[in-house]
């Protein structure tokens, strides 16, 4: 059962803004592949506004997840496309359906 998740906000540069919604979705695959990774979503909050939301069933799992390809993928490529650092909020799940 999901009991912890990541909500990660990021702002793309001017002129950035696809390729920060390309990245993402290419990050699927990624994803995809961390077995402790129960959900993962990429999400347009605005016109330069992007987030990612994950879920885990461990405090382990999201741990891992944090230190894993995705995060060092956009940390690489951050002063590329981000306007500012990313906003990361380390998350409790209260209810889940």
């Amino acid at each position: 059962m999901e009991k912890f998740a990541i909500l990660a906000r990021v702002e793309a540069k001017p002129g950035k803004e696809n390729d920060v919604l390309e990245f993402l979705k290419s990050a699927l695959p990624l994803a995809e592949g961390e077995p402790g990774t129960v959900r993962w979503y990429a999400l347009q909050i605005g016109p330069s506004t992007f987030g990612i939301f994950d879920t885990f069933g461990t405090t382990d799992a999201r741990d891992a997840h944090l230190n894993g390809e995705i995060a060092k993928a956009l940390m690489a490529n951050a002063s590329e496309l981000l306007a500012k650092e990313p906003v990361l909020e380390i998350v409790d799940l209260l209810a889940v359906k």
